[in-house]
């Protein structure tokens, strides 16, 4: 109970200091958005006499030095009428030669592009957002904003919507077009009146310079351009949604061939299997805040692979989300409770153990009622024929409404996870709810809030024994003195079935204190940042100490781009049970002191060639380790781009004679003849389990909502003789075609 009386006590003393600081900012006037007095073609030159009455936004300088004129002319222009948002930028350089255009892929983005972008927050509420992004070839990018762009990744980047963009280059510089239908967006309306958030910028590649509008200030890099928060308030006139009805189905064919143990386990069998399916999504607008998706016999074969991850701890390793269904205003489920904890992972659905569930279909809806957000999603799986993989129901409902002020809500979530047959009580696999809050104290402070329980039938699943609770306070900036200071305590009953949690049965108290300053304005340096990093894990059943870990870290980021980290850790580890590295290396119980010291490099990220090297030593458990990576990457052209990964560990238990070495190492090569038909080739290499994993894609996308895909996975083994009988070379491969179709229906 002393765990939870501090929690409430910390939970109390930010509500009443909410009742008594809350400052709320006046804000300026929305800016009303004119209409476009003609026709205008999308051809990226915006010369057309309509755009002549259509006055530019004031930009001024992000990076490196903020509130500057931009060092080249940049004029952006912002127009409606009854269908579209039409945005022009014209980008005058005084070297055009010296333009960067690296990229003709659809969904490709990076800082070796010059660009032009925008973040529109389309229901204003402070934290959700949509990005577009174009270069000077018409390139798109869309991306779905989440968590006022703070956290890693800031965005979903699968997210895709209807829109247009056309870019041109010439003596003066560069130009683009976006045509964005008011179909594509959901939004609220009063009347026809629309009030957005908007924010606007240009980046210049070979002098890692960025301008902005508004008036954005960079001290919560690197995402600062990127928050909805900081957008300024537009409003449209006249504006009366549509609702559009999309339906898109697909074809999916394709052969897969894989090797299993033949009866009398003396060899390998080959094994071919053809697969045919055709399947459905549906979207469409219920109002012009609410959207509706339908999926049917729902389909990743185009979904990227995973990047191969070597684990040295005792916890299960989590990977990012990449399917697109689970990703559009994603951050409405968001229900984190700690590092990569959340009560809502959506590969829980449609994967396990990393392979393929196959989805029956699913339905999901999200949208927003004044000042609540909401979303409800509901995915029935089919069983793979085995036991570890049953039919299964899952569910999840979330709702949140906006508090206090512009940036603080409240909220609830449940979940379900139901075997077949499930609508029986006695067949309930999981069950969980949750109650959070984000907080925004005053200027970046931030509070933020959560209750959690699990319940699944176990007799000891009641209690604090099956809940998570937590408090954590933080300042949002990069400059001047701050904090990240969080308790939480979670019982060890508490298994969110549709969740990831790295671990149970814990107190733990962290995170750290830190302060950034910017160089002066005639130095090479951009900022530096000083932090202490710390956190201690109690056991909950004797208060013993679990995990802990402390150090400071030191960043320098430089103007031109370049970055460079120093770390120190001192780490403690009383380990209850042990764990194994690889066959031949394991780590065994008992209590564990060590340290750990690291620095990273990385040349500026917009160059053509770019690297980042990272290296660490120190001691491991009762041995030692080394770890090194290298990341280069070199873009070519506009129509080829390499980039890699190589990582090294090296573990080394003397007193044990026990060693352990791993080697992950990726090539991608993305290749785009024309922006409709690209190439990537994904290649990785993880010594940890002796295989090399491919994935080939080839993508054309003659428009949007029409796509073919021609998907290749190979996997190979590397060390054929460490089992008998002797492993084939080739573990699985498979080919697949896909081609999906979008019929728009009214809109």
């Amino acid at each position: 109970m002393t765990d939870l009386k501090i929690l409430i006590s910390v939970m109390l003393c930010g509500f009443f200091l909410i009742l008594s600081s809350v400052v709320e900012l006046m804000a300026q006037d929305p800016i009303v958005i004119q209409r476009i007095g003609g026709p205008v073609e999308l051809d990226g030159l915006s010369n057309e006499s309509a755009w002549d009455s259509i006055r530019p936004m004031p930009m001024v300088m992000h990076l490196p030095d903020f509130g500057g004129p931009p060092t080249e002319r940049t004029e952006i222009r912002v127009a409606y009428d009854d269908d579209y948002v039409y945005v022009a930028g014209r980008f005058y350089d005084s070297q055009p030669e010296l333009i960067q255009t690296t990229s003709l892929r659809r969904d490709k983005s990076g800082p070796t592009n010059d660009q032009f972008g925008l973040v529109l927050d389309t229901f204003n509420d402070k934290e959700n957002g949509l990005f577009l992004y174009t270069n000077s070839v018409g390139v798109r990018l869309d991306a779905a904003i989440r968590n006022d762009a703070t956290g890693s990744p800031p965005f979903y980047s699968s997210w895709n919507t209807f829109w247009d963009a056309a870019g041109t280059q010439n003596e003066e510089g560069w130009f683009a077009e976006m045509r964005i239908p008011f179909s594509s967006l959901r939004f609220q309306d009063d009347n026809g009146k629309v009030t957005m958030g908007l924010l606007l910028y240009r980046w210049i590649a070979r002098k890692f310079e960025s301008a902005v509008f508004p008036e954005v200030p960079p001290k919560w890099a690197p995402g600062s351009i990127l928050k909805p928060s900081q957008g300024r308030e537009i409003v449209f006139e006249g504006i009366r949604s549509s609702k559009p009805f999309y339906v898109t189905p697909y074809g999916l064919t394709g052969v897969e061939q894989s090797y299993s143990l033949n009866p009398q386990n003396t060899g390998y069998q080959s094994n071919k299997q053809s697969t045919r399916e055709i399947g459905l999504d549906l979207k469409y607008g219920l109002a012009n805040n609410f959207t509706l998706d339908l999926t049917l016999n729902t389909d990743f074969a185009q979904v990227e692979a995973d990047d191969q991850q070597v684990n040295l701890t005792r916890f299960s390793l989590f990977f990012p989300e990449k399917r697109l269904f689970f990703q559009e205003r994603a951050s409405i489920f968001d229900f984190r409770t700690g590092g990569k904890d959340n009560l809502f992972y959506s590969r829980r659905i449609g994967i396990n153990n990393g392979g393929v569930v196959p989805i029956y279909g699913g339905a999901r809806v999200v949208g927003r009622v004044g000042d609540w957000d909401v979303g409800f999603l509901n995915m029935q799986t089919r069983s793979n024929g085995t036991a570890e993989s049953p039919s299964e129901n899952f569910g999840v409902l979330r709702m949140r409404r906006r508090v206090l002020n512009d940036n603080s809500y409240i909220g609830g979530i449940a979940t379900t996870r139901l075997t077949a047959g499930g609508h029986h009580l006695h067949n309930l696999k999981n069950v969980a709810y949750g109650l959070d809050g984000v907080i925004r104290l005053f200027n970046d402070d931030y509070l933020t809030f959560n209750w959690a329980q699990s319940l699944d039938g176990r007799h000891n699943n009641r209690g604090l024994n099956s809940a998570l609770t937590r408090a954590h306070w933080e300042r949002r900036t990069v400059e001047g003195f701050g904090y990240e200071l969080s308790a939480t305590r979670v019982g060890s009953a508490y298994d969110p079935g549709v969740g990831y949690v790295q671990r149970t049965g814990f107190t733990r108290i962290g995170d750290r204190i830190f302060k950034g300053w910017t160089a002066p304005s005639e130095s090479s340096t951009l900022r530096h940042l000083l932090s202490m990093n710390g956190y201690l894990f109690l056991r909950n059943e004797d208060r013993s100490l679990e995990s802990a870990e402390i150090g400071p870290e030191w960043k320098i980021d430089a103007k031109s781009g370049a970055v460079l980290t120093l770390t120190a850790k001192a780490i403690y580890e009383d380990l209850p049970y042990s764990f194994k590295l690889s066959e031949s290396a394991h780590v065994p119980v008992g209590s564990y002191s060590f340290h750990d010291l690291s620095a990273s490099y990385r040349l500026p990220i917009s160059n053509m060639v770019r690297l980042t090297a990272k290296g660490s030593a120190g001691s491991f458990y009762d041995g030692s380790r080394l770890s090194l990576s290298l990341s280069p990457g070199w873009s070519i052209s506009k129509h080829l781009e390499f980039t890699g990964n190589y990582q090294y560990e090296r573990i080394r238990f003397p007193d044990r004679a026990e060693n352990f070495d791993s080697h992950i190492a990726r090539l991608r090569v993305e290749t785009a003849l024309t922006p409709k038909l690209s190439a990537i080739a994904f290649i990785q290499y993880n010594s940890a389990v002796d295989r090399v994993i491919s994935n080939f894609r080839i993508r054309f996308n003659p428009k949007e909502g029409s796509d073919l895909y021609i998907v290749y996975n190979e996997l190979l083994n590397t060390e054929r003789y460490r089992h008998m009988p002797i492993m084939p070379l080739r573990d699985n491969r498979t080919l697949l075609i896909k081609y999906s179709y979008t019929f728009t229906l009214g809109g």
